[in-house]
């Protein structure tokens, strides 16, 4: 096991502020729906909250409702699935991940699967 010097600060309550970040390391901020702002449709897929049952969640689109409504509708077809579109995400019950991309990919869409 590794020893720690005595006087190395781990914590401290003191101090004030801490340091800006420098503007180059900054990460993107999240959007509405909690995905980062960079243009890149994420997948997720979640359990919790679910009973264990398996929903894969598109986070990252910039949609207004109409637009968000019809994507989930056709990505529900193509799944042969049920599901829903709210707060700015579509949520696909099972787990579809892999079709999900295939079908925002053909759209010309930058997609990347996270989570699960």
């Amino acid at each position: 096991m590794q020893t720690r010097d005595p006087d190395t600060l781990v914590y401290s309550t003191e101090g004030g502020t801490p340091a800006p970040r420098a503007s180059g390391s900054a990460r993107p901020r999240p959007g509405a729906d909690g995905a980062p702002a960079d243009g890149t449709v994420r997948i997720w897929l979640e359990r919790h909250g679910r009973n264990g049952k398996p929903v894969s969640i598109v986070r990252g689109l910039r949609l207004d409702a109409g637009a968000l409504a019809t994507l989930a509708t056709r990505l529900k077809r193509a799944c042969g699935t049920g599901g829903s579109a709210k707060d700015g995400e579509i949520i696909i019950q099972g787990d579809h991940r892999a079709r999900i991309a295939a079908e925002l990919a053909n759209e010309g869409l930058r997609v990347k699967l996270a989570g699960g």
